[in-house]
């Protein structure tokens, strides 16, 4: 195989490869993860407004107690998305509250399954603030969800009465939000790969191709006639 016929064939290999993986990677993100921009301080201080986030499309089934999601509830005539926190899943029972106070930093402190939670996240150490004690025994496929800014939330604590304790179904939630990059810096990697190699493709198909046109004899003059 001479190396002009060498250099097509690498081309041919890495330019559509590179190609299929970078559109792939860039479908892939695109379907499996949504950027949004918080506009409220209900998650204070984890997240300020005006904060660019990236949340992982997935469902309430798949998600865990301490995770922050996103989640529609037209119910509770909110516009747009919603972001808190999973306090309690289904099954779990979550009380408020253990201990009192009322300052920064008290000893109040709410439990899941008899256990106190420990809740670093929460603004100014307040773990409830509205001195409304609720008891609630999660129903099967749905999440007690709070924000982080305990006195300024509109939560599942204010919804005791409608027919779901302020629950939220699990098919209502979008998604969830990540910390850091995590799988999505993998799939921008590989469509960086993709990139890379539909370049080095495009190149050996440059190479190939002036290697062509060297080989290929220069064409005799034509006849001059007197």
């Amino acid at each position: 195989m001479g190396s002009r016929r060498r250099l097509a064939v690498t081309a041919w290999v890495l330019g559509p490869l590179g190609l299929m993986i970078l559109a792939g990677s860039l479908l892939y993100v695109r379907s499996a993860y949504t950027g949004i921009t918080v506009v409220s301080d209900g998650m204070a201080p984890t997240y300020s407004i005006g904060e660019r986030l990236v949340v992982e499309r997935m469902s309430g089934a798949e998600v865990r107690r301490g995770d922050v999601v996103l989640f529609s509830a037209p119910e509770r005539n909110i516009q747009g998305a919603v972001m808190q926190r999973v306090v309690a899943v289904g099954g779990d029972r979550v009380v408020c509250c253990e201990g009192s106070g009322t300052g920064e930093g008290t000893g109040e402190r709410i439990t899941v399954n008899g256990q106190p939670l420990d809740e670093p996240y929460v603004k100014d150490g307040v773990a409830d603030g509205t001195h409304r004690p609720y008891d609630v025994k999660v129903p099967s496929g749905r999440l007690f969800l709070l924000g982080d800014h305990r006195v300024n939330s509109n939560d599942s604590r204010f919804y005791p009465s409608d027919g779901h304790q302020g629950t939220v179904a699990n098919g209502a939630v979008l998604g969830r939000v990540m910390d850091g990059f995590g799988a999505l810096g993998v799939w921008f990697g590989a469509g960086l790969l993709g990139l890379v190699l539909a370049l080095v493709g495009l190149g050996f198909g440059i190479a190939a191709l002036v290697v062509r046109k060297r080989s290929v004899p220069p064409l005799p003059p034509w006849p001059v006639h007197a």
